[in-house]
C-alpha cells in the first residue's frame, strides 16, 4: 500500500493551487516509522502556456492521483521539485 499526497495552498492572487505531489509507500513491519516524502509540482511545457498559467491562476496539476502512485507514464511529464513532507507511521 502507498500513501499519495496532494498539498494544495493559496497563491499571491488567493487562488487555491497545487503546492506538491508525493508518495510513499506504508511500511509492514510492526514499530514507529519516519520518512522524507519528495515533493513536486507538474510544470508548464512552453513560455505561452506558462504565461497563460500565471495570468489565468490555473497552474498545470494531476486530475488522477494515480499518476503519483504509478511511476508509469511520468517520465515523460516535466516536474520541478518543490520541497519535502515528513510523515510518522505506528504500525501494529
Amino acid at each position: 500500500p502507498q500513501i499519495v499526497l496532494s498539498v494544495y495552498g493559496p497563491d499571491f492572487f488567493g487562488h487555491d493551487v497545487v503546492r506538491g505531489y508525493g508518495a510513499v509507500h506504508v511500511p509492514f513491519v510492526p514499530g514507529r516509522h519516519k520518512r522524507t516524502i519528495a515533493m513536486f509540482v507538474p510544470e508548464s511545457t512552453s513560455r505561452l502556456q506558462q504565461l497563460t498559467s500565471w495570468f489565468t491562476g490555473r497552474r498545470p496539476e494531476f486530475t488522477d492521483p494515480k499518476v503519483v502512485a504509478q511511476g508509469e507514464g511520468r517520465e515523460v511529464t516535466r516536474v520541478r521539485s518543490q520541497g519535502f513532507v515528513t510523515i510518522s507511521f505506528n504500525v501494529m
